[in-house]
């Protein structure tokens, strides 16, 4: 187990999960609304991992070589696919809803917010790998545990994400 846990402590199944929620619940969230761009959908998808984690507890614990954070993650980015999926996704015009997100709680230059919306305009597949990588600052053989990709591929689809964000920013003329 991992930082948030003693090492060599045998903790109840309560006391592993309330450890996960404190050491990567705000990770889960922030995946989470990364992935979804709607605050309270992302609320919801946290609660949502943390209750499927909670449920396979058992069998990571007995069989998962993972990380906690990688395995946490991945549950996390596949209860966002199953969001996606739902009905709400398929009829809502998710570029011009990113448009309308209220503004954030802490100030952000226009660059910054333009960079966001950059990466949230990216493919489920390459906005996934960009907020992994840069945002959630995991390996990536962390990253492949997440997806379930080989590393190699992994470091194929961030140097393809990468390009289209420098796509799109030679499109506005930025120099980042």
């Amino acid at each position: 187990m991992n930082g948030a846990l003693v090492p060599g402590a045998v903790l109840t199944p309560e006391e592993t999960l309330e450890a996960w929620m404190r050491e990567y619940g705000s990770a889960v969230l922030r995946t989470c609304f990364v992935c979804l761009a709607d605050a309270h959908l992302a609320q919801d998808a946290a609660q949502d991992t943390f209750i499927k984690a909670w449920r396979a507890m058992d069998k990571f614990r007995k069989q998962s070589p993972a990380s906690e954070k990688a395995w946490l993650m991945r549950i996390a980015v596949n209860t966002c696919r199953d969001y996606r999926r739902g009905m709400w996704f398929r009829k809502v015009d998710l570029p011009g809803e990113i448009e309308k997100l209220p503004p954030p709680a802490l100030q952000v230059s226009d660059g910054e917010r333009e960079t966001f919306l950059d990466v949230m305009r990216l493919p489920d597949k390459h906005r996934q790998i960009i907020l992994l990588y840069y945002y959630q600052q995991m390996t990536l053989r962390e990253m492949g545990e997440v997806l379930g990709l080989k590393p190699s591929s992994v470091h194929h689809r961030l140097k393809k994400a990468e390009a289209a964000l420098r796509r799109a920013w030679e499109g506005r003329g930025d120099d980042e």
